[in-house]
């Protein structure tokens, strides 16, 4: 029997607007919302006092590596969903470059069998594609309301996820019913940055990974993933865009619903920049790299005039000593699923971005963008996905609360100006108050 929960009197964030209300979740789902709700007196019910805070929905991030199978020293499913829960991310879509990868619908539904044990939060996973598999990653279309999408690393990857054949890519993009997301970056152009770099023989460091990995790999592949989209029609989300160049290439002028070209733009790529490396060096070293200040600067304009759909982390764990390894052997990734919320409150409180806007680029546009199923808003009859923040409750990241596997973040010694003091998953309290209840596991998501 599931709880019965009253939210009283908290600042519903939802749709564009900020009202008082109170909410009733009842069997999973949000049952009402209204100015006041008065429930019968036999009817055992929770009650919260949402006064001074804030309910927004839940996050959905649509780009996350938990890395199990294969790479469980990094992380599992289980403790990155726990992690995600944490920061007030309640459903994910987690990426194909797993060990093996998921390039067959069997092992696709290895994973999923593995979430549905241990992960608190909801959950999608992509289908893979390599320069071989297209047949087998074709047949997900039959399977397209149970699958968020295919992914294409159409740039620099590990083992044999760089998909460069354009016979591959033509049949993939000409044949999928489902969205394909792409990693864009141009490996030609990559490779002959790296031979210039080494070729003045001094020790590289990562300060030199967006010279590397510069503006040109990145345009250069989105805009040929573009030009295969309009040929096909295909339903294309370009992941982690991280150069202004890039930008030029994306419109406003639809709205999302209508978009068949969609953008993610990722928490770090609007909080670092080149000048980071000097303290941080390989701790901030991913893959698009985090790019000169101006790119930066020109990735909030777009995302705050919609030209960027949604926003996501790219969650990428790797232990300490795989980023304490020299320059080019340090993987490239970092943690930051517990923590997306949190860094844009606190862009919130400097004045970037609102409230409303926060909920639309996490959550509302996400549901959008992959049309899953009664999630991403506060509505009723939605699923009881939800967040409460106290903006006026401040946290430190450090050790001691970083839910990672890998036990570091990036953010490590910052001061983040609001907390998430509770998170719903289809109606059930999994975090509260810094208790958690661990006796449900999310669900899979749906897309229409």
């Amino acid at each position: 029997m599931m709880q019965i929960y009253l939210i009283k009197q908290i600042q519903v964030v939802n749709e564009g607007l900020i009202r008082t209300a109170d909410v009733l979740i009842r069997d999973g789902r949000i049952d009402k919302i209204a100015d006041s709700i008065e429930v019968p007196a036999d009817l055992a019910v929770t009650e919260i006092d949402g006064e001074g805070r804030y309910l927004l929905p839940g996050v959905i991030d649509d780009q996350v590596h938990f890395r199990e199978p294969g790479l469980t020293h990094k992380a599992t499913i289980g403790t990155e969903a726990k992690a995600a829960v944490a920061g007030g991310v309640t459903s994910f879509m987690e990426m194909p470059n797993t060990i093996p990868p998921a390039f067959t619908l069997e092992l696709l539904e290895q994973k999923y069998a593995i979430a549905q044990q241990n992960s608190l939060a909801n959950y999608s996973f992509y289908i893979g594609t390599s320069n071989e598999n297209a047949d087998e990653t074709l047949r997900a279309n039959e399977f397209r309301d149970q699958i968020c999408g295919i992914k294409i690393f159409m740039g620099s990857s590990t083992g044999n996820l760089l998909v460069d054949n354009p016979l591959t890519l033509e049949k993939v993009f000409s044949e999928s019913q489902l969205l394909i997301a792409t990693h864009c970056e141009d490996e030609r152009i990559i490779r002959q940055n790296l031979a210039a770099a080494q070729a003045s023989g001094r020790e590289l460091t990562a300060a030199d990974h967006p010279v590397i990995r510069n503006e040109e790999a990145c345009f250069e592949s989105s805009f040929y993933a573009i030009q295969l989209a309009k040929k096909y029609d295909t339903r294309l989300h370009i992941l982690h865009i991280s150069t202004e160049k890039e930008l030029q290439l994306f419109s406003n002028m639809l709205p999302l619903r209508d978009k068949r070209i969609t953008t993610e733009v990722c928490v770090h790529h609007l909080h670092f920049t080149s000048d980071d490396y000097a303290e941080l060096g390989n701790r901030i070293k991913c893959n698009p790299a985090i790019k000169a200040p101006h790119n930066k600067a020109a990735l909030w304009e777009a995302l705050l005039d919609d030209r960027l759909d949604v926003i996501a982390t790219d969650h990428a764990p790797h232990t300490w000593a795989e980023k304490e390894e020299p320059y080019l052997k340090a993987h490239a990734g970092l943690p930051l699923v517990q923590h997306s919320l949190a860094l844009m409150l606190y862009y919130h409180q400097q004045g970037r971005i609102s409230l409303e806007k926060i909920a639309e680029k996490m959550s509302h546009a996400v549901a959008e963008c992959f049309q899953i199923r009664e999630r991403g808003y506060i509505r009723e009859g939605y699923f009881a996905d939800l967040v409460i923040v106290d903006l006026n409750q401040p946290q430190t990241i450090s050790k001691e609360n970083i839910l990672y596997k890998c036990g570091w973040s990036p953010l490590e010694g910052q001061e983040m100006p609001a907390s998430v003091t509770h998170t719903f998953v289809n109606g059930h309290l999994v975090y509260g108050n810094g208790v958690w209840d661990e006796s449900q596991q999310g669900q899979r998501l749906l897309f229409n």
